[in-house]
């Protein structure tokens, strides 16, 4: 089937695109890792010792970062509906987060210890319709926020990407109400026609 005009100049955007000419010669498995690594440098949000939960992982751009930056001292788990190639220092699970059975052995494989960063860029397979997609995309991160609920530990922080739209208001009240501190970043990796902005709440203080 002969691809249309706009897969075309998707291919030719992303082959082109700076960021993926970075992360191939850095050896990352996806432009993405720069979003992550932006925010990580200008708000100090990784360090060794640290326990995270990656949402949303494949291919494990962050995953790979997150590890590099504990250099071994640490533990990651990273789930995503897509199968994940493995990765050293890192725990991977296979499964959609939205079904109860995947988050149940999630949380059983942390067995308690408590987390010190739930991240997440998890996002719906957009179909173009915004009035369709925005309400998919809360839907992920409200799941996000509600595990961050679950298991982070006092003080312990969130990071996830969103998209503004009908609902963003809402969510963004729900952290203010949980966390000491919630920031805005549009890192530059983003597309500039893209509506996602990561939101980072930091400082976990309940009641989610």
């Amino acid at each position: 089937m002969a691809r249309s005009r706009s897969s075309h100049r998707w291919l030719r955007e992303h082959f082109d695109d700076h960021w993926v000419k970075q992360a191939r010669k850095e050896g990352y498995r996806s432009r993405a890792v720069y979003k992550l690594q932006e925010i990580d440098q200008r708000d100090r949000l990784i360090r060794p010792g640290m326990t995270i939960i990656d949402l949303g992982a494949a291919p494990g751009g962050w995953s790979q970062y997150a590890a590099r930056r504990l250099d071994g001292r640490g533990r990651i788990i990273a789930l995503d509906v897509l199968p994940m190639d493995s990765l050293a220092g890192v725990e991977v699970l296979e499964g959609d987060f939205t079904e109860q059975a995947v988050l149940d052995a999630l949380l059983a494989s942390l067995a308690d210890t408590p987390v010190d960063l739930v991240m997440s860029d998890m996002a719906p397979n957009l179909s173009g319709n915004r009035a369709v997609d925005q309400p998919r995309a809360m839907y992920l991160a409200e799941l996000a926020l509600d595990l961050a609920g679950q298991v982070l530990r006092p003080g312990g922080d969130f990071l996830t990407k969103v998209f503004q739209g009908e609902g963003i208001d809402d969510f963004r009240a729900r952290c203010k109400g949980a966390f000491g501190k919630l920031i805005t970043r549009k890192p530059r990796a983003s597309r500039p026609r893209s509506t996602e902005q990561y939101l980072l709440a930091r400082d976990y203080r309940g009641g989610i």
